[in-house]
């Protein structure tokens, strides 16, 4: 959890926020229309290379009314990644790492500060489809983030990995 109490996640609107930061803008954007239901999502992306960056991305969605997003990029200098497998899966790895983490932190602030709003904090986006060389890996990594307590969305509808966090990566 280190990894992402460390160093900043970046936000188009806000510049660089620390991760309760974070919290407090995604709570702030919620509570500027209360009146929609959103839903908060995890995703990760990575560059295809033996050293890449995994852009992991925290996205609030309001449901038919747009969106925020937060990213931050982790980069291991000390590590290589050869193979799409591991690379997928250490993808998986921080998208759960980070949603365990939020999921109950946000839950509490939510609770204490917010109750009246809507919202759901249940998806991870994984960047894995039927139609590409991870289709292998479908189940692998739907079963990992079903384990985590999430339920997982992969290609098309895994706009926060395959989208927002390929942009950064």
């Amino acid at each position: 959890m280190e990894i992402f109490l460390d160093g900043p996640f970046y936000n188009p609107t806000k510049g660089n926020l620390k991760l309760p930061e974070v919290l407090d803008e995604i709570q702030n954007y919620m509570k500027e229309k209360p009146e929609y239901q959103y839903e908060v999502i995890v995703g990760c992306d990575s560059s295809a290379t033996e050293d890449p960056f995994f852009p992991v991305v925290v996205l609030v969605w309001r449901k038919l009314g747009g969106g925020r997003f937060f990213l931050k990029r982790i980069h291991y200098s000390q590590q290589k990644f050869y193979n799409l497998h591991q690379r997928i899966l250490q993808e998986v790895f921080l998208s759960c790492q980070l949603a365990l983490h939020l999921r109950d932190s946000f839950k509490d602030m939510m609770k204490k500060k917010s109750p009246e709003i809507s919202y759901e904090f249940q998806y991870i986006h994984a960047d894995i489809g039927e139609n590409g060389p991870t289709r292998s890996m479908i189940k692998e990594v739907t079963g990992l983030i079903r384990g985590n307590g999430f339920e997982p969305k992969i290609k098309p509808e895994s706009f926060a990995a395959s989208t927002v966090a390929d942009r950064y990566s």
